[in-house]
């Protein structure tokens, strides 16, 4: 009889337990609700969604059993802490994915993950506004503080380097206490820059040949009609600038193809030797033309890498086809095919004998429609795009570039590939420059 009252005692407590668990689990649960809810505010969740997240929530704090603190060593935390804190809100605030701060609201900070401490540099105790001194920051944190809804703000930090963040302030349950969300934007915003720029420099590099042509066919409809010598010169600057469109079309057309392909890595073999004199055979007639003669330094036995042939070849036209153009005056050109060892992986330098690049442009000679000299490249028909389209292609096939020069002595540019023992993947915006 006894043994069967203490099983009724112990289903009549089942619901004791679990409200017992929802009041210790309180400030967890409404953490988990402030979050949901400013990850709603954001749009980043349907309100069924976020309603459902936070429920489930809610239903495993409930259901399960937390371990109890063993002696008294557990004792001093509630001490230090404000009313309310618990380890569940530390715990809710580790586990998050972005840097996150627990304010009291008179703006001290009383907890900071590891993310937010190493990214701002903010202890606890601290004041938020002695690291953080942004206008628009502080409002929407006094707005909150004072009993105001969640508030979202967008503000910058220029030193050491420019980034971009969001925050976003709550208040924490029904305590004394604000989360304080904080998300680095600078990658978004650093793409967002680079396609206005794109945008931009397209539409110029196309509207100048575009009107050149508008301008020739309206002459030649009008004053030079009867005019066979006018008609002869202009009707060749417009085949110029309609090759000249040409040109850009098919090198963006291929910038667009590598970038699509940009995580799709090659499995073909291909030989660098035998790609280096197939392009500098294909390149002799511009050699010849531009005075530039083109040497091939490489051992006998093949120099074999996984990549794309077809990719490859243009990556080499490219580089060899400025060193022609740009090193002219040093009347030659040197590519060194270096087969890999044991610690470096194969390497391909194109070294002409020009009067050099300036460094303060070597950082950004693999940007779009970056040019050292706009009037010299147009000059060579350069598109401004040749080595974004080298950058490109070589991070696809976890290889790099590097760029040397002096003034007076030429420039030699280096594709690096992986170790073959330890391949890595490398990023499109990894691929670097040296003076």
């Amino acid at each position: 009889m006894a043994a069967t009252n203490s099983g009724y005692e112990e289903v009549d407590a089942a619901p004791a337990r679990v409200l017992s668990r929802l009041v210790e689990g309180r400030w967890l649960i409404g953490a988990a609700a402030a979050v949901v809810f400013i990850l709603y505010l954001a749009d980043a969740l349907a309100p069924h969604v976020a309603a459902l997240i936070w429920l489930a929530f809610a239903v495993a704090v409930a259901l399960v059993p937390r371990a109890k603190p063993i002696g008294p060593a557990a004792a001093p935390v509630a001490a230090t802490q404000p009313a309310g804190f618990g380890g569940e809100v530390r715990q809710f605030a580790d586990a998050l994915p972005d840097p996150c701060f627990i304010l009291d609201r008179r703006g001290f900070v009383r907890y900071a993950n590891e993310l937010a401490a190493s990214t701002f540099a903010i202890r606890v105790g601290d004041a938020l506004t002695f690291r953080l001194r942004v206008p628009d920051l502080i409002a929407a944190f006094d707005s909150v503080a004072r009993g105001g809804p969640p508030a979202r703000v967008e503000f910058a930090e220029r030193v050491p380097t420019e980034r971009f963040f969001a925050a976003w302030f709550a208040p924490l349950g029904a305590g004394d206490l604000i989360v304080l969300l904080i998300e680095d934007m600078s990658e978004r915003k650093r793409a967002d820059r680079v396609r206005v720029d794109f945008v931009a420099n397209a539409s110029h590099e196309l509207r100048t040949p575009l009107a050149s042509l508008a301008g020739f066919v309206e002459t030649l409809q009008g004053p030079a009609r009867d005019d066979p010598k006018a008609r002869e010169r202009f009707l060749g600057i417009m085949r110029e600038q309609a090759d000249r469109m040409s040109r850009l079309v098919n090198d963006l057309l291929s910038l667009s193809r590598i970038e699509m392909k940009a995580h799709v890595r090659p499995s073909g073999t291909v030989d660098l030797t035998t790609v280096v004199r197939h392009v500098s055979d294909s390149l002799e007639p511009l050699a010849r033309e531009l005075g530039v003669t083109v040497a091939i330094e490489a051992p006998p036995t093949p120099v074999n890498v996984t990549g794309d042939r077809d990719e490859l070849t243009q990556v080499f036209e490219n580089l060899i086809e400025n060193a022609c153009k740009y090193g002219q005056s040093g009347k030659r050109v040197i590519v060194t095919v270096t087969p890999a060892s044991a610690t470096a992986g194969a390497q391909v330098a194109v070294r002409d004998f020009g009067p050099g690049i300036p460094e303060e442009h070597l950082p950004r000679l693999t940007e779009r429609f970056y040019r050292v000299d706009v009037e010299d490249s147009r000059r060579h028909r350069g598109t401004g795009l040749g080595l974004a389209i080298v950058k490109h292609t070589l991070a696809r096939h976890l290889a790099r570039l590097t760029v040397a020069s002096r003034l007076g002595e030429g420039a030699t540019f280096t594709v690096i590939f992986a170790t073959p023992a330890a391949p890595r993947v490398v990023n499109a915006e990894q691929n670097s420059v040296t003076g």
